[in-house]
């Protein structure tokens, strides 16, 4: 009985996906490091393919290598899988061969797809997953497309086809990688770059069920709540975030200064979408000023939202957290959005949340603070970036010790698959009790 006890732990769907997640980071190690891979034959150090693996599985888009110099087509091509895998899921993808062949799935299938996509139920999940792989792949394949023909003005055309491709899957995934080596700050009042790539990450940090729901809106005429939720935060964070930025950054030299009042409309805008999970960016991050890249920092740990291709805490817990604060304030017993009150239960998970990221962002810190010798500010902003999977740098990240590097990678997957989902996989399992202890008075505030 015992032993049933402990197996049935170890199948668990937060427990698969964990696992899932690190063999496909290890594959991508071994095959980052073949000589195929490598300009030259000649795989750079272990720990920078296993930095790079974890980076582009977990959708962060941190480097310590430059991408283009260092890999070749196929190695290239290994970080293009690993983030569609990283970004989709890879559950979700294995779904879209299931249903290729033809096979039914399993009662196991459809929970790890449910615990994948971060849905209530498992009612109605295939479809669900087939209409957002639809959708995926769709608005690729134009970005694809429309990337092509903006850059075959400038580099031959089998290049400006296969940077199309590479730049929109890395775009909607959230995967912060580029083949420039500068992302891409020489597009900063390109009008149909910023458009293209904005949508994109849009798309992608919303979510699978935002993204479904969307995807029916015009024969139901209705938005659920967790839409209506995401859709009005990730708003506000977005026109926040380009006005803080334009106004902090306007008369920067390094950043926002030298464009004209469109580029600096163009950049603002983008840099607060990018903050979701993208990591891409059309200005020098370590030319912000200090009070951008702190501002910068508290949106890259709100990250996307549930669900989505991106990390962080994630935007609706987010909002819970300052609906909660507002109920307190007012003296309410009840959080309510949108004519809807929100359960206890969620409200304790959120919490639990913000908790867990806040006191592993904060030992990331201290680690790197004992491991590196870079200003504070520096390596609090790579931090928040590995544990929000945003991949936005000063560039601090190529210059870390080899003991930085494993820090960076752990919080990056721990940001990837999120602190919760890691607890459950690992949690002991609990036995329910038949009786309630008594109710206790503490004395808070």
């Amino acid at each position: 009985m015992k032993r049933s006890v402990k197996l049935s732990r170890f199948a668990s769907p937060p427990f698969i996906l964990v696992i899932g997640y690190v063999l496909i980071i290890a594959l991508g190690t071994l095959l980052l490091m073949l000589p195929i891979a490598n300009h030259g034959g000649h795989a750079p150090h272990w720990i920078d393919s296993l930095f790079t693996s974890v980076s582009a599985a977990c959708v962060t888009g941190l480097v310590v290598v430059d991408v283009d110099s260092t890999y070749t087509l196929f190695g290239e091509t290994v970080i293009l899988v690993l983030m569609q895998l990283g970004g989709l899921g890879f559950m979700t993808l294995a779904t879209l061969f299931a249903l290729l062949m033809g096979r039914r799935l399993s009662l196991k299938d459809r929970l790890l797809l449910k615990e994948a996509i971060n849905a209530d139920s498992m009612e109605g999940i295939v479809r669900i997953i087939r209409k957002v792989l639809i959708f995926s792949f769709t608005i690729e394949a134009i970005a694809a497309v429309v990337l092509a023909l903006r850059w075959m003005r400038e580099m031959p055309v089998g290049q400006a086809i296969y940077y199309g491709i590479f730049h929109s899957v890395s775009l909607f995934n959230n995967g912060g990688f580029d083949l420039f080596g500068t992302s891409f700050q020489q597009y900063a009042g390109d009008f149909v770059f910023n458009m293209i790539a904005s949508v994109l990450v849009l798309s992608g940090g919303l979510g699978f069920l935002v993204l479904s729901n969307l995807f029916d809106f015009r024969r139901t005429r209705r938005l659920t709540l967790h839409s209506k939720m995401v859709l009005s935060v990730s708003g506000a964070l977005i026109v926040i975030g380009a006005l803080v930025i334009f106004i902090f950054e306007f008369t920067n030299a390094r950043t926002l200064g030298g464009l004209n009042w469109e580029g600096k409309v163009y950049a603002a805008v983008f840099q607060s979408v990018s903050t979701r999970s993208s990591g891409t960016s059309t200005v020098d991050i370590s030319g912000l000023r200090q009070a951008s890249q702190f501002f910068i920092m508290l949106l890259m740990i709100i990250g996307a939202s549930p669900g989505s291709t991106g990390g962080g805490i994630k935007t609706t817990t987010f909002l819970l957290m300052v609906g909660a604060l507002i109920a307190v304030m007012r003296g309410q017993k009840e959080i309510v959005f949108f004519r809807h009150r929100v359960p206890q239960d969620i409200m304790m998970r959120a919490l639990t949340i913000i908790v867990m990221a806040l006191f592993i962002f904060s030992i990331v810190v201290i680690l790197l603070l004992m491991t590196e010798d870079a200003p504070f500010l520096s390596l609090a902003f790579e931090a928040a970036s590995a544990i929000g999977t945003v991949g936005l740098s000063v560039g601090v990240t190529p210059g870390l010790s080899d003991a930085g590097k494993l820090i960076i990678c752990v919080t990056m997957f721990i940001g990837r698959i999120g602190p919760l989902t890691i607890a459950y996989a690992i949690r002991p399992r609990s036995t329910k009790t038949l009786y309630r202890r008594p109710e206790g008075h503490i004395v808070i505030g």
